[in-house]
């Protein structure tokens, strides 16, 4: 994976399928970003983890982020600095697949979608 192609794992495509369920939000680009920004609002560094990138869901950078993919790209950035991380392609590309993948285990768990009725 690069930050050209945005690809998540079936386990994270089945969490957002499960997520797609209870908010009635379709598209994966705006459940990746949620779950982007939920994992960057943590201040604990993701875990490393070996996260296979084997779903049929991909997208391009610019589908993720939107109108806005400089600005996710910006905060990424600015999260490796805090984080004392590099700021290579490879660096960043692997920091955002733990974020993303975390932030979708924290979507999947949230107040949000367990309880929608609440946001009506």
């Amino acid at each position: 994976m690069s930050l050209e192609t945005v690809r998540i794992s079936d386990k994270a495509k089945y969490q957002l399928i499960k997520v797609k369920q209870k908010t009635g939000i379709e598209h994966w680009n705006v459940l990746c970003r949620w779950a982007f920004c939920l994992s960057l609002a943590d201040e604990s560094i993701p875990s490393p983890a070996k996260i296979p990138l084997d779903s049929n869901v991909e997208m391009t950078w610019r589908v993720f982020g939107g109108e806005h993919h400089e600005l996710y790209l910006a905060l990424l950035k600015h999260r490796c600095q805090c984080d004392n991380k590099g700021a290579t392609t490879e660096e960043l590309t692997t920091q955002f697949k733990l974020h993303l993948h975390r932030g979708i285990g924290m979507l999947l768990s949230s107040q949000l979608t367990n309880n929608p009725s609440s946001h009506e």
